[in-house]
């Protein structure tokens, strides 16, 4: 199987309902191990997208949350898309309301710890980058049609460090 075909496979299954049910419970726990395990240089889930770990604060608890999440890069602008898809599921992921309520954050990317200001995207500027993200990973598509919620996307960009 070319790599071509193999991504259109896991496309395919990670559009399923099955999929959306099992996921949460089991691709968090794996890619924080292997992050953990590999010194922070990269997660399971990025064999076939790009990730970060994502450390916000939570919303409600002001505790230090730290979530992998699949991203989409954007070099050209030195920020990172993230995508509020929770796979498909009704409600909205925690990790999105840490980030409206504590836009300030920290990610992981590819083993390097960069501070961010997450930016919830709404608009015009939200509709471009969901057409970028639907191009680039046409799942999201899939679930957005299964739900009532509109899926929220955020841009992070680097800050100064701290």
């Amino acid at each position: 199987m070319t790599r071509s075909n193999g991504r259109a496979a896991v496309q395919r299954i990670s559009s399923t309902r099955t999929f959306a049910r099992v996921a949460p419970h089991v691709i968090p726990v794996l890619d924080r191990a292997v992050h953990r395990l590999s010194g922070g240089r990269t997660m399971l889930s990025t064999r076939m997208l790009p990730g970060v770990v994502l450390t916000s604060t939570g919303a409600r608890s002001g505790e230090p949350r730290r979530t992998p999440l699949a991203c989409m890069p954007e070099p050209e602008r030195g920020s990172w898309l993230l995508i509020g898809s929770n796979f498909g599921k009704r409600e909205h992921p925690g990790w999105t309301a840490n980030l409206r309520r504590h836009p300030e954050a920290r990610i992981v990317y590819r083993g390097r710890d960069i501070p961010v200001r997450a930016r919830l995207l709404e608009g015009e500027e939200r509709a471009e980058a969901w057409r970028e993200l639907v191009r680039f990973w046409p799942p999201y598509e899939v679930y957005q049609a299964r739900i009532d919620r509109r899926i929220r996307v955020f841009r992070l960009e680097e800050r100064a460090g701290d």
